[in-house]
């Protein structure tokens, strides 16, 4: 019965039940939900490894370049075979049961360039040609962009380049100028597909110039790689300057023909005096007729942005009861943690948005909106503001007090203060709140899960005259924003022995009602593990850039910056399992199955630019066989919350070692004395 109240359920909604995992959100809409349900909240807990692939980068990539990867690839289950990139865009096909390599695509990408981003690349796409015939080569095609700025078609059965796609398999896309190095400009999140098209956006430098390589969406014919269309997210009316891109995943509505966009703030970032105006359609939600590159409409979800409060996550698409009937509707979640729900076809708001007064008074030349857009039903996934009372620290003379001096002399007058030569409070950070790995949507409960970050940034002006010869530093990005009036620092708001200046937890999974506007729970997600020294397991949850994947069985799956996949409960967001990973898993998870049996995988390849360490793996999961099971050990060490890991175990012996060594010190002492 239950099954089939929920396929009953799923057809009102207009839901396919989806049992492989073939696009990088999991559909087309970016729902990140997968029906399956052999995996429980009873039976997750004995999950075990199926398998570990590892690519070899680490074996054959210098330690130099390695540090600068991101490894964020989502698998897809296609073709009998799971698909995923490496950060240096090779395309590799897996048995799905076993984990073993069926083929390799190798594009030889020069790592001499540094990619303003870093080595990422987040996932493929698949496309299947309906007008080919059954067999023919690249009738089923993966479509891939690359840290150069390349579109390559491959035959998904068998890796090979497509030769009627571009130049033998590959489109190279023009900046449109001359570049100030090789990888200011570069594709980082998976193309999209939809009636016969391909559609790419690219990631740049942001806060390089004002004249940097304007950031157009563009598409291509499936078939020949053919150019359709171009899109520039900016409105240059002759005055505006800079770059507004795409970076983020996009999502497509098949039936409506639509494309729907996830846009950045125009470069420079912190600095808006030669953008006057509201810099429409930056920081929106752009629907595109994906045939055609017309704008059905958009939705602007930040004005005049000089916090880099772009919109970095998948515009989710989704069906949901709003009280007031069924409606088709694009979930857009933000840095600042809010959600925007827009009706599919108008991009008008299906609850009422304020425009609210947000300080003022920013750096000389600039002219800030005088009110933001707030959401009103749904309520922001995490705090927006931060006192110097908050700060923290686990040393309180020390830590917390050097936290509390630092965000006392910032400028800090809530969400939206204005950048400033004083140091303004940036909070949510700009890499807080929802980030790359988007939203999940069950669409039977009408709940939404996400994770978000909580830390603080401190971002400071520097004048023109100052910045020729300044030297940010440690820990500070810097850039030179020229043909402005100010160059920027900023950093994350730390203590003098690295704690982070806000209080934990610094990572959770959120899940929200849609339907009533309330949040139902929230989890702190990752321990302090892998990132602090002898290996000691805090509870304070650790950032989160990377989303989550959700089942009908009644999980939810995520990694985080420790070295460990997690499940949660759906229901009450209590966690239920851990999977150890060669390294922290800071990418998407996804599950399909396969000859019967359900697997979740996740890529563990680290997160350089967070000071993990890095690694090169792909790791699936599944339930045990006959004769199979977790070792008593590790069920003693590897319990749920990471308190009781054999690393801090063994620190917590020399813990109690050097305070007993204190104690007998002291006892000595104190008996010489007498």
């Amino acid at each position: 019965m239950r099954m089939l109240f929920r396929f009953v359920t799923v057809l009102v909604l207009g839901v396919t039940p989806a049992f492989a995992w073939e696009y990088w959100g999991g559909d087309r809409g970016g729902q990140r939900f997968s029906e399956l349900t052999q995996i429980t909240p009873g039976n997750v807990g004995t999950l075990v490894r199926a398998w570990a692939f590892r690519t070899g980068d680490l074996d054959v990539r210098p330690p130099e370049v390695m540090k600068r990867t991101k490894f964020e690839t989502t698998p897809l289950l296609v073709e009998d075979s799971l698909i995923f990139c490496t950060p240096f865009n090779e395309v590799i096909a897996l048995d799905p049961g076993t984990g073993a390599q069926k083929w390799r695509y190798d594009p030889k990408l020069s790592t001499a360039q540094r990619p303003a981003n870093r080595f990422v690349c987040r996932g493929v796409a698949y496309w299947l040609d309906d007008r080919a015939p059954e067999g023919a080569a690249c009738r089923s095609r993966i479509f891939t962009g690359t840290n150069d700025v390349r579109l390559i078609a491959l035959d998904a059965k068998t890796g090979k380049p497509c030769e009627d796609f571009g130049d033998r398999g590959e489109v190279r896309i023009d900046a449109g100028m001359k570049l100030e190095w090789p990888g200011e400009f570069q594709i980082t999140s998976a193309p999209v597909t939809g009636r016969g098209m391909v559609v790419v956006g690219s990631a740049i430098a942001d806060n390089r110039r004002v004249d940097a390589p304007l950031g157009a969406v563009r598409a291509f014919d499936a078939r020949t790689g053919t150019p359709r269309w171009s899109f520039d997210p900016l409105v240059h009316d002759g005055v505006a300057a800079g770059h507004s891109n795409v970076w983020a995943p996009m999502s497509v509505d098949e039936e409506r023909g639509l494309v729907f966009l996830p846009t950045t703030s125009p470069s420079p970032d912190f600095w808006g005096g030669k953008r006057p105006g509201n810099d429409e359609h930056g920081n929106s939600v752009v629907a595109l007729r994906i045939e055609t590159g017309d704008m059905a409409w958009a939705f602007q979800t930040v004005h005049h942005d000089v916090w880099d409060y772009d919109l970095p996550a998948q515009p989710t698409l989704a069906r949901i009861d709003t009280g007031n009937g069924v409606r088709d509707v694009v979930i857009q979640p933000t840095k600042q943690g809010f959600v925007f729900v827009l009706d599919r076809d108008t991009g008008k708001p299906v609850w009422p948005v304020e425009e609210r007064a947000v300080p003022q008074n920013g750096a000389e030349g600039e002219v800030l909106s005088p009110t933001q857009p707030f959401p009103t039903h749904v309520p922001p996934l995490l705090t927006q503001r931060i006192a110097a009372d908050d700060a923290f620290g686990l040393m309180p003379f020390y830590e917390r007090a050097a936290c509390e001096k630092l965000l006392g002399r910032s400028r800090n007058d809530g969400l939206y203060t204005p950048p400033s030569t004083q140091g303004t409070v940036i909070y949510p950070m700009t890499g807080g709140g929802v980030n790359w790995g988007s939203a999940a949507f069950d669409p039977v409960n009408q709940i939404l899960y996400a994770n978000v970050s909580h830390a603080v940034q401190i971002v400071t002006l520097i004048p023109r005259e100052q910045a020729k010869d300044f030297n940010p530093p440690p820990g500070h990005d810097f850039g030179r924003q020229e043909g402005t009036p100010f160059a920027m620092t900023r950093a994350v708001a730390k203590s003098p022995l690295g704690t982070l200046c806000n209080k934990p937890p610094w990572g959770e999974t959120v899940a929200v009602d849609l339907k009533a506007g309330r949040i139902l729970w929230h989890s702190s997600v990752g321990t302090s593990e892998d990132l602090a020294p002898l290996g000691i397991a805090l509870n304070t949850g650790t950032p989160l850039v990377n989303g989550v994947a959700i089942t009908a069985g009644g999980l939810v799956f995520t990694g985080a910056m420790d070295a460990y996949l997690r499940a949660f409960d759906a229901r009450s967001g209590q966690e239920l399992w851990q999977g150890r990973l060669p390294v922290p898993g800071v990418a998407n998870p996804m599950t399909y199955l396969w000859k019967g049996e359900q697997y979740v995988a996740i890529g563990a390849g680290g997160h350089s630019e967070a000071g993990t360490s890095v690694g090169d793996s792909v790791v699936a999961f599944r339930l045990p066989r006959a004769g199979e099971g977790a070792s008593l050990w590790s069920r003693i060490i590897d319990r749920p919350g990471g308190r009781f890991t054999a690393k801090a175990v063994v620190a917590g012996l020399a813990l109690v070692a050097l305070v007993a060594l204190l104690w007998r010190w002291r006892r000595r002492r104190r008996m010489r004395s007498a």
